[in-house]
Order: structure tokens, then sequence, then C-alpha cells
């Protein structure tokens, strides 16, 4: 019900708790580039950025991630087949559901990019009008395809789904091959373990820049003792840790098949000490002159977020996501399925900003099979309050929003736990150089404060992310949901 934001065209991240063996994994779903994509093709004669190329149409579209995700789940940790498992989604899809205010906020946001392709704007606009609130949208065609691939999932990289896709996607301007979706594969990876404030937080490892961003503030906060500080000082000093992570994620961090990022190094405790000396409690760095100083030696904002534990304590914090608002525009011929446009999260013509106005270096920058950085980042909190499982769309402000909960959460002072997901929010990305604040969400001394330090302060225009998450107590007997009141989730059981 949320196709503007996630679906079988797009990609990734499954953190899992496997309870019989207390061991946690990482799905890595990501899309990937396709065999035939150079960065050329995304820039113009004079080698600049023609953010158009990245964000609609075919050239947008990375080889989708979910459909192989959701045989691997099945495969190796489900409990039901995956023919039960996908009929809810295929009632849904035949039968339709109910436009909420959500789509039809996300549908004005990008109303021309869908218009510009007839198959969608045939399936997601109502006889050529916005579909209001309260309305019902069918999607015929995708529950012809998820009913395909409830009996054979392989047909979506091997059979007609793939060949149909592959076909619309070439006579539509775009290089997709029926070998990039044959060779496209899920990763297990390790998932990163930080220790912070007496907890341990377990989140993504790359290709999520979310782990290795948030080992780093972590530690920074922790060398700076930060529950000891007054309010302001806190959000001067996770302003400022947050703007050396971000800085780091530009510098260094890619997909680990393609580049060696200084892993260690970056969620090193003595690395952190030294990205913090630069610090002061009474004024903000400028990003542009923040010190760079340390040679680190290289190693050989739209998604869905969900929350589960079940009964057995297992647990499961996934985001997945098809980038921005109905991704790439572009439906793959008559399967229904919407195509992503996380191309855009490469890192091309070096130095220039993507759609969330992230920069990055040749760490990620395009390459064939090559899975672009992402800021998806699912997070389970372990800590003597017992066990979190968070997540929440939001592009680059994901990483950040998920920070400031747990920070909430782990404060000594004991807190209402749906506070987490409710919380005012801010955030900075190391560039563009401001502290981004939520409206009505903090006083007018909080932001005097942090002028007067010297940060650009910019209150937003409106509110952001959707966290979802589940705590449990210690012992994972009595659990409750938290729900963002930014959106409009409800509990499942």
């Amino acid at each position: 019900v949320e196709p503007y934001s996630s679906g079988l065209g797009g990609g990734g991240f499954y953190l899992l708790h496997v309870a019989d063996s207390d061991r946690d994994v990482f799905i890595d779903a990501r899309e990937v580039a396709p065999e035939r994509v150079s960065e050329s093709m995304y820039l113009n004669a004079a080698g600049k950025a023609v953010p158009q190329r990245s964000r609609e149409g075919p050239l947008a579209a990375a080889i989708p991630g979910i459909p192989a995700a959701i045989k691997h789940l099945s495969k190796y940790y489900a409990k039901l087949p995956v023919a039960f498992d996908l009929q809810p989604a295929i009632m849904l899809a035949r039968n339709g559901f109910s436009v909420d205010p959500r789509y039809v906020r996300a549908v004005g946001w990008v109303e021309k990019r869908i218009r510009k392709f007839a198959l969608a704007e045939r399936i997601f606009f109502n006889q050529g009008e916005p579909y209001k609130v309260g309305e019902i949208l069918r999607q015929p065609e995708l529950a012809e395809t998820l009913e395909v691939m409830a009996e054979d999932l392989d047909s979506f990289y091997h059979g007609e789904i793939a060949e149909e896709m592959v076909n619309h996607v070439i006579s539509s301007g775009g290089n997709w091959t029926r070998k990039d979706l044959q060779n496209y594969e899920v990763k297990e990876r390790e998932a990163v373990n930080i220790d912070f404030s007496g907890a341990k937080i377990i989140t993504a490892p790359l290709p999520s820049s979310g782990g290795l961003v948030m080992a780093q503030v972590f530690n920074i906060l922790e060398d700076w003792s930060y529950y000891n500080h007054d309010n302001i000082a806190r959000s001067h000093l996770m302003v400022e840790a947050m703007r050396r992570g971000y800085n780091d994620r530009a510098r260094f961090m890619g997909d680990p098949g393609f580049s060696n990022a200084p892993v260690k190094q970056l969620m090193s405790l003595e690395y952190a000490r030294k990205r913090g000396q630069s610090i002061s409690l009474d004024s903000a760095t400028d990003s542009d002159s923040l010190p760079t100083v340390f040679d680190l030696s290289l190693e050989g904002e739209e998604t869905t977020h969900f929350s589960i534990v079940d009964d057995d304590g297992n647990r499961v914090a996934a985001t997945l996501s098809i980038n921005g608002p109905f991704g790439s525009g572009m439906v793959a011929g008559n399967t229904g399925i919407l195509l992503n446009n996380h191309m855009d999260d490469f890192s091309i013509g070096i130095g220039s900003g993507n759609a969330y106005e992230l920069v990055g270096n040749k760490a990620n920058g395009i390459e064939p099979g090559k899975r672009p950085l992402s800021s998806m980042s699912p997070t389970f909190v372990e800590s003597e309050k017992g066990v979190l499982a968070i997540g929440t769309p939001g592009g680059s402000r994901i990483i950040s929003m998920v920070m400031l909960s747990i920070l909430e959460y782990l404060d000594p002072i004991d807190v209402d736990p749906s506070a987490v997901v409710s919380l005012a929010r801010y955030h900075h990305q190391y560039l563009p150089d401001r502290v981004q604040v939520e409206p009505n969400g903090f006083d007018e001394a909080w932001i005097f404060e942090l002028r007067r330090k010297g940060h650009d302060v910019q209150v937003y225009h409106r509110k952001w992310g959707n966290m979802q998450a589940v705590h449990c107590n210690v012992s994972q007997t009595k659990c409750s949901v938290l729900n963002d009141p930014r959106g409009l989730a409800g509990v499942v059981f």
C-alpha cells in the first residue's frame, strides 16, 4: 500500500536476529548497476551530471533485488511457503487499497514525472485524475505478476517476467540485459556492532553507510560524555559528530565489493577521538574547513520500513526502497512493476550532489555490477532497558533519525519508549553546511543558541520520516509496537 516507496522493482536491507542460534544476519538486497552502464551516460558534453537521466526513465533504474530477497528469506529463514506469504500482496493488488494522504502527497511531489510514462499514469491516476483520499487503487497487472512469482520465484530473473521487463527497458532507451537479471545475487553480510553507553547497537554494514556513520558518531559522543551535558550542548555535539560522520561517508564509502573503505579505522575509538578533538563546545566547525589530516590506510525519501518480533524471539528490521517518490516513474511493460531510480544514489560527476544533496567520491562512482551507497539503516538495540528493533524511511536523513531515537531511548533518565518515534528531529550531513530542523519541533531559545554557536539553522517546510519500532522487555516476553505519528502505519498481529 506504499507503491510510491517500495516494491518488486526496488531493493532493500533486512536485519535479522535468529533466536535459536542467537545470531544476527544482514541481508543485502540492494540494486546493482547494469553491465552496459557507464558514467558518461549521465553527463553532458561538458562532463557535468544531468540529474534527469539518473532520476527518471529507463537509465535511472538499477537491477532490482527485492524478488531475490524474497526467495532467499523464504529458503533459509521463513516458516511458511512463499506462495502462502504472497497471498496478502496478491489480494491487495487485485482488490485494491484505500488511498491515504501520504499517497496523495507523494503523487503531488512528482506528478509531472509520472505523467511522462503512460503505463504509470494509467495505474497511479484515476482515469487521468489524481486519486483522492479514500478512493480504491487497483493494480491487476501487478497481481498477475505476483501470482506467477508465487508459482515460480525464478520467473522474475529468468522467465517471462524478466523477458517483458528487459524488452520494455530497452525499447524505452535503457540498457538492461537478460544477463543482468540472471546474475543478480543477494549478499549475506556481517552486521555492524557498536558499543555505546552500556548498550549494544546492531546495524547495517556497507553498502549502507548507516553503520559506519553511526559508529563514528556514537564513538565521538561517548568520548565527549554526551549524557553529562545539557540539552543545547548535546544538540551541538550531535551536529558536530554528524558533520564528521557524513564527511567520511562522502570521502570513503561505497560498495565493499568495489572499494576498500577503511572500515576498522572508521569504527575505532582512536579515530573517533582524533575526529572529536577538533570539536569546540562554543562554536560550530565550518564544513569547508573540516580537518581531514588523518591518513587512513585502505583495507585489502522514499522508503518503507517495518519492524517485527515474533513469539520465539526472532526479530526483523527491514528497510525497502525504490528511492524517490514513485522511483523512476516507469512501469516495466505489462508486469505492473514500478522501477526504482537508485542509479541516482551513485556519485555522478564527482563532487556534485544527488536528489538528497549528498556528495561522494570515486568509492561510490558508477561501475557495472556495483551497488550504490545507501543510507537505509535497519537497527537493533540491546540494553538493560530491553530490546528495540527500529528503522525509518527518509533518504539521507535516515541515519540521523535512527541515531536521535537511540540517544533518546538510552537516556539514563527514564523516558516513555514511544518518544523514540515521535521526538522532534534535526539533521546535518556535512554538505550542504546547514542544520535542518522540523517545523514546530524546537523552541526559539534552542534555535537561538545553536545559531549563536555559528550553526546555519534552517526550519524545514515539513516534518520527515516514518519511524517504525518494536520495543520488548529484556526477556522479550512483553512487546509493544511504536508507530511514528507522522505516518499512517498500523499494528499487524
